[in-house]
């Protein structure tokens, strides 16, 4: 898997109906924008395996990777490295119906690194965290508490609808 391929000329497998291949490649992973925050493909890269099989009219595709990405927690802002393991599939069929059309194929091109990109957004988790347990920042001092001793917390704020009442002075 030493070359990289973002797009791959599928006429150039010269496969025929009911022939496939197994390919292993490398595809650039552009930076992900989640909640704010930047993630990377560890490497800038995933190592892809490609099967495709031509059918009468045109293709079915099944792409696997494990990617590693690297950013922040959401809950503490530590780093994080979440892995997602993609298993996808297209079919690309013209002349069929839209839903037999894949958006990711052009002509004879597959446009491989839209596809993991995509597939990589749907596996990964609703919030990227350091651990399952991460307990965040604190509300009132921004403190980690994860790192923070057992118990932390800070005296609440007075009511102030009761503030008046701190005002009044009782003299002996």
């Amino acid at each position: 898997m030493g070359q990289r391929s973002d797009v791959l000329d599928l006429a150039r497998l010269s496969l025929r109906s009911g022939e496939g291949r197994r390919i292993g490649t490398a595809v650039r992973v552009d930076p992900l924008e989640l909640g704010g925050q930047r993630y990377t493909a560890e490497g800038g890269e995933a190592q892809v395996v490609l099967d495709v099989s031509r059918t009468t009219a045109g293709y079915a595709l099944r792409l696997r990777s494990r990617i590693r990405l690297e950013g922040p927690c959401v809950r503490c802002l530590e780093p994080a490295s979440p892995v997602a393991e993609l298993d996808a599939r297209e079919v690309d069929q013209p002349g069929g119906d839209e839903e037999l059309r894949s958006p990711y194929i052009r002509g004879d091109e597959l446009d491989l690194r839209a596809w993991t990109r995509d597939a990589l957004i749907f596996e990964l988790p609703a919030q990227i965290v350091c651990r399952e347990d991460c307990l965040g920042l604190c509300a009132v001092c921004g403190e980690n508490l994860n790192l923070a001793e057992p118990g932390h917390r800070h005296e609440a704020a007075p009511d102030p609808r009761w503030a008046k009442l701190s005002e009044l002075r009782f003299d002996d």
